[in-house]
């Protein structure tokens, strides 16, 4: 597989993306995620909030507030004032209502890229404010999608399948892979495989070029986990395409952004529970709409 480009990028111009997520107080997921990151690539970011809480969802206590009742005329006043969209990226949803007002995004916004992270559990659950009606209405998102995100509980969730655990052989991944592509996505980035060799391998597949060439990603495991890594490693990789390098290599900075935050993140206090701390790390994306895509940690292919 040939890395893809998804978006020319004129370094004078800056990209504006609506991040359709949710916004939570305490705790850094989601917006509180997703809008610093594509802002430090250079992106000008729109919040949509499909939900508020006031923590995130590891926590024992914490408030929720679904805004399904507001977006429509949240969207009709961007309609109202001419607001343009080079990109969508959609995240956590607050009901299956919510997949209507993406795929209102999207046929209002046809040229924009339409970035889907199918948020909706992990370790082979679900989210606590999650439903079956919900996940099965995020699936409508798959079709047309210019990159689906999903890790392996996601992945499960959305083709109907058994949930596989963090040990997939190769078989395993190019069945996963063409069940996503299966599903409309015109590419697929898969996240988290673990082989218990010390690395955290995602791949990219295209529907173009079909599975056998998918790419490998290799990146070194750390030896804890910590909440919120889904949405940095997304907005990054949003960021990383938007400023225009290809998708294998956007997939590849996210993982390193999300691996270097991580170490970071263990000198935090309470980091276990509040999430990644990313802030000394955004300067690795600054760079990314004013330098020219660079050979350094080239993608590899897989077998």
């Amino acid at each position: 597989m040939t890395d893809v480009t998804l978006y020319d990028r004129d370094p004078h111009y800056i990209p504006r993306v609506a991040a359709v997520h949710d916004m939570c107080g305490y705790g850094k997921c989601s917006l509180t995620a997703a809008i610093p990151i594509l802002s430090a690539a250079g992106c000008d970011v729109c919040p949509v909030p499909t939900a508020l809480f006031s923590a995130h969802t590891k926590y024992k206590v914490f408030t929720f507030h679904d805004t399904t009742d507001i977006l429509n005329d949240y969207l009709n006043a961007w309609q109202a004032e001419d607001v343009e969209l080079d990109g969508i990226y959609s995240g956590f949803l607050g009901s299956p209502e919510q997949v209507a007002i993406i795929e209102r995004l999207y046929r209002e916004y046809p040229n924009a890229l339409r970035l889907v992270d199918p948020v909706m559990g992990d370790g082979g659950s679900m989210y606590t404010t999650y439903t079956p009606e919900l996940c099965e209405a995020m699936g409508a998102l798959a079709l047309g999608a210019d990159v689906l995100m999903p890790n392996l509980t996601e992945a499960a969730i959305l083709t109907k399948t058994d949930y596989p655990g963090h040990d997939l052989d190769n078989d395993a991944v190019n069945r996963l892979l063409e069940a996503l592509l299966g599903l409309g996505a015109k590419n697929v980035v898969l996240k988290g495989i673990d082989r218990g060799d010390g690395r955290i391998i995602n791949y990219v597949a295209s529907a173009a070029t079909g599975v056998e060439q998918k790419i490998e990603l290799a990146h070194e495991k750390l030896p804890y986990m910590i909440h919120g890594t889904g949405d940095a490693f997304a907005s990054a990789l949003c960021g990383a395409a938007l400023a225009g390098r290809g998708l294998a290599e956007s997939a590849r900075i996210a993982g390193e952004f999300v691996r270097h935050a991580m170490a970071n993140t263990r000198n935090q206090p309470h980091f276990e529970d509040r999430g990644l701390s990313f802030e000394l790390n955004l300067g690795e994306l600054t760079a990314l709409p004013s330098k020219a895509p660079s050979d350094e940690g080239a993608v590899s292919f897989a077998d």
